[in-house]
């Protein structure tokens, strides 16, 4: 085995060990009650607090919703686990890429001054990305199919 192999299979397990992670905290901790999310935006109403503001109704929203929030969870820890698995890594990492790209939007626009999130959501992305370039014999055909 060599060093190329190696890294590949550490950013498969940074990648989804942390999906699967991820994807567990989804269910750790009760959704909060549309009265309890109020109450809570209200402590952020002042001009300077707007983008914790906007955080707290963004999650929540996503919370509120019923669904979102628990098939989010669902897809992050069944593609981690995908990405886990050595024959199914790439299926699971093109699954993960909206995934991983949502969160590192989310990171940049939400949290733009949260320089360490910036990096951790930004790596994740970006091995999320080497993951599936790492296969592109497999599927660069795809991208132009010349007619008959």
């Amino acid at each position: 085995m060599n060093i190329k192999n190696i890294v590949f299979i550490i950013l498969r397990l940074v990648l989804g060990g942390m999906m699967v992670y991820g994807g567990i905290q989804k269910f750790q901790k009760p959704i909060p009650t549309p009265i309890e999310v109020v109450e809570k935006a209200e402590k952020f109403k002042a001009p300077e607090k707007e983008s914790t503001l906007q955080k707290i109704l963004y999650i929540s929203g996503a919370k509120q919703t019923g669904y979102f929030w628990q098939v989010l969870g669902i897809c992050e820890l069944l593609f981690g686990l995908l990405v886990l698995l050595q024959g199914t890594s790439f299926v699971g990492a093109i699954f993960l890429l909206p995934i991983t790209l949502h969160i590192f939007l989310f990171h940049v626009f939400l949290e733009a001054d949260e320089l360490g999130e910036l990096l951790e959501t930004g790596g994740l992305f970006a091995i999320n990305i080497l993951l599936i370039l790492k296969e592109r014999s497999k599927w660069q055909h795809l991208l132009w199919i010349k007619p008959i």
